[in-house]
């Protein structure tokens, strides 16, 4: 069983510094999402913006995967291949992009909505980006993973959706993905204690209907069963005494969505 990585203070000062440079990388993204773009398009944007600030893209080559950027529309939960199909005006399109800088992994995820996407996936975001944030606000030193999860598992399924169970959060660091399992779900009491300055991917994926997915021929794209739309947002996470904070940042891609007449701000 892998240990938990305590960082330090400066550890962690550099890793703001990657974590930057992947919310940099959602701006981008916020601001270059339009109706007809391709998911091929969008990863070779943001691997030159990544490479132009001497960072290389964490998912490249990671395990095989050749991509940048998992990009995962409507159905796909998460580790979706870019491809040529362009995205129209009913799409949710989940983004995912890990940036290795300085020694260091930052982790983020965002899930965007074009302008004429249907009220009940709209509702769906909504939800599942406040699990992450109630799950941020609930986390600190002497917390459980079994408690967090608990935490998101407990709104979303009051809300009437269910939480996927292969997949789950991680620690982060100078690997991509470092003890412990954060998962969605959870008992109280169970599952491994938190210390500070360990730092955490959070990262809800909530589906409309069924919690079962099953994964693609590529070994990689993870589905819904029934092929109800998924939702996916996710922060690099750095656990406090008594609070914890998110290295990663949203605010930016937001801010970039608001001034983009063909996503909606959720």
């Amino acid at each position: 069983m892998k240990r938990l990585q305590i960082k330090t203070d400066e550890e962690i000062e550099i890793m703001r510094e990657s974590c930057e440079l992947v919310s940099r990388v959602h701006e981008l993204m916020a601001q270059s999402l339009k109706i007809g773009i391709t998911g091929l398009e969008l990863d070779k944007l943001a691997e030159e913006f990544i490479r132009d600030h001497n960072a290389r893209p964490s998912f490249k080559g990671y395990g095989g995967f050749p991509y940048t950027l998992c990009i995962s529309p409507n159905h796909t939960v998460v580790h979706g291949f870019p491809s040529a199909v362009r995205f129209t005006e009913t799409d949710i399109v989940s983004i995912d992009c890990g940036v290795y800088y300085k020694g260091f992994h930052g982790d983020c995820a965002y899930t965007y909505a074009f302008g004429r996407v249907a009220a009940d996936a709209l509702s769906l975001m909504d939800i599942t980006k406040k699990s992450l944030y109630l799950g941020i606000d609930f986390v600190k030193a002497g917390v459980r993973t079994g408690d967090l999860g608990n935490e998101i598992q407990t709104l979303c399924e009051k809300n009437g959706y269910s939480v996927v169970r292969e997949l789950v959060g991680h620690g982060v660091g100078r690997d991509l993905h470092e003890a412990p399992d954060v998962p969605n779900y959870g008992k109280k009491g169970k599952g491994d204690i938190l210390k500070k300055n360990t730092v955490i991917a959070i990262e809800p994926m909530i589906n409309m209907g069924v919690k079962d997915v099953y994964t693609d021929k590529d070994k990689w794209t993870v589905n819904t069963k029934d092929h109800k739309i998924s939702a996916h947002y996710e922060h690099t996470v750095k656990v406090g005494l008594d609070k914890s904070e998110s290295l990663t940042r949203h605010d930016w891609c937001e801010e970039a969505i608001k001034l983009n007449k063909e996503l909606i701000f959720v």
